[in-house]
């Protein structure tokens, strides 16, 4: 929790799958969304720094952890939202396509905690204005498009806010509590990030945990996530001193430059870019509350 930063402008929430196909005997390990391979899931919780994001929080659960609890994937979502109440504020929670359901929505507004969520438009939602008229959600390539206090799937009201731009195959939509452009600004943030969720499942080794008790499986994904930050913070800096602003500079996110890219630096190019990065880990690290009297 020490990682999340106060200046962050908004929370991302990110879900993936962790396989463990041969945990036959694993208590935490149900079935994936396939129906068939045997797995659990990780909800990770981020702030963005530097164009990329730091985790501070997660939740794991499986489909046979929520039937031993009696529980359900909406319940722990909002489970995992709710733990991190009073660290958001009034930051805005921003979630992808399959947090777009309006029981999740309308807790959050109750509970006090905004969002910015990009619509499923694949299963063709209904929304509707206050006096019952239907609207439909139509949009031309190159325009924009905003609406406001609009009653989703006839249960919770939202704003909505679209753009189709060139290069994208369709329009991209977000509901949210907030104003609908500010929030639509905010969602193409999170596009640009997506990468280090990517590096943290391909390059770490996420998805590979094979620890037998929950408890263990925990510890090692907050090891995890904690290394991820630090070489994260290394491989920005190597990056740097590498390809400086040079256009190769995009082709790689820091954790792969770090990782596998062969790269030759002097010992005084290392001990400059170890005490960047021991300053900026501090900079993310707040000093713990003294108790001293």
């Amino acid at each position: 929790m020490r990682l999340f930063r106060e200046d962050a402008p908004f929370v991302l929430a990110d879900p993936t799958e962790i396989p463990r196909p041969q945990a036959k005997r694993t208590p935490y390990v149900g079935v994936l969304k396939d129906g068939k391979t045997r797995g659990f899931q990780l909800l990770v919780l981020s702030v963005p720094y530097r164009g990329r994001a730091v985790p501070f929080h997660f939740l794991s659960f499986s489909s046979r952890t929520i039937a031993e609890g009696e529980s359900s994937r909406n319940l722990e979502h909002l489970k995992a939202f709710l733990e991190v109440k009073e660290l958001l504020g009034r930051r805005p929670l921003v979630l992808d396509r399959e947090f777009s359901y309006a029981w999740l929505l309308r807790q959050l507004k109750e509970a006090g905690i905004d969002f910015v969520v990009r619509l499923n438009v694949g299963l063709h939602p209904r929304f509707t204005r206050r006096d019952g008229k239907e609207v439909t959600l139509s949009l031309a390539p190159g325009k924009q498009a905003f609406s406001w206090g609009l009653l989703y799937k006839g249960e919770v009201e939202v704003n909505v806010g679209g753009v189709w731009e060139k290069g994208m195959p369709e329009p991209l939509w977000v509901i949210t509590s907030l104003d609908p452009e500010k929030a639509l600004s905010i969602y193409r943030q999170r596009m640009k990030i997506e990468e280090s969720f990517r590096d943290l499942k391909g390059l770490l080794g996420l998805e590979r945990l094979m620890n037998k008790a929950r408890e263990y499986m925990e510890g090692v994904v907050a090891l995890v996530l904690m290394a991820y930050v630090i070489a994260l913070l290394l491989g920005e800096e190597v990056r740097d001193r590498v390809f400086g602003s040079s256009k190769r500079r995009c082709l790689y996110s820091g954790l792969f430059v770090l990782l596998n890219l062969k790269v030759k630096l002097s010992r005084e190019e290392v001990r400059e870019i170890l005490a960047r990065v021991l300053s900026s880990f501090q900079s993310l690290i707040p000093p713990p509350v003294s108790t001293h009297v």
